[in-house]
């Protein structure tokens, strides 16, 4: 599984390249697709291009794809949260001719993004589960959104589940270290910062079965 993309397509594919996806193998994609990096609609195609040709990819609501349709349905005042997130970037991929419109295909998958996925032991979402809430899956909005959250985890309520998450970037470093203490924490964040610098710059991959990391330098500037 892979998390904040971020319209990094290059990158996207470099990383797919290392993990030699399999038409048997399935692709988690933990959200935030869009927004900062260059390539937004690069990342959405790469995405329908692996689907079309048979390969099992699942993906999730991101709180950037929350932004982008909050705004597109939204007023002034939302739009100008997006844009200042990194819309202008993600638009810029769609619409480089400022025509206002987005295919129906692509408004159609980001409309139709769940929240979460519950995959043999582990819980997949986008940023984090709310264990204040009496029922942590039902929150969607904390699920896109949420930090900070790590020391509220309930052991008796995942009963024996692992979260796997993004949202929050961290070094490789903390990630490796967060998966050598997945037994003993129950989660681990894959945000490798992709779009970002100062000891991150990565994107991610964590293969479940073997729980193994391959991480990927972002290259869009190559």
């Amino acid at each position: 599984m892979i998390s904040d993309i971020h319209g990094c397509a290059a990158t996207f594919n470099a990383l797919l390249k290392q993990i030699d996806l399999q038409l048997e193998d399935e692709l988690y994609l933990l959200g935030d697709f869009i927004d900062r990096g260059p390539d937004a609609k690069g990342v959405i195609d790469i995405i329908f291009f692996l689907q079309e040709h048979g390969h099992k990819v699942h993906c999730l609501r991101g709180n950037h794809e929350q932004l982008m349709l909050d705004a597109i349905g939204g007023d002034r005042h939302q739009a100008l949260i997006w844009l200042r997130n990194g819309g202008h970037e993600t638009l810029d991929s769609f619409d480089p001719d400022a025509t206002g419109e987005m295919e129906k295909k692509y408004l159609d998958f980001f409309n139709n993004l769940p929240y979460y996925f519950e995959v043999d032991q582990y819980i997949l979402v986008h940023a984090g589960l709310n264990f204040l809430h009496p029922e942590p899956l039902s929150d969607h909005r904390s699920m896109m959104w949420i930090r900070n959250w790590y020391e509220q985890i309930n052991e008796k309520w995942l009963a024996g589940r692992i979260i796997v998450h993004g949202h929050t970037p961290k070094t490789t470093t903390r990630i490796e270290l967060m998966l050598s203490q997945i037994h003993q924490r129950s989660v681990i964040g894959i945000d490798g910062g992709c779009v970002y610098e100062n000891g991150l710059n990565h994107l991610c991959a964590f293969e479940l079965t073997h729980q193994e990391l391959i991480f990927q330098k972002n290259i869009e500037d190559e």
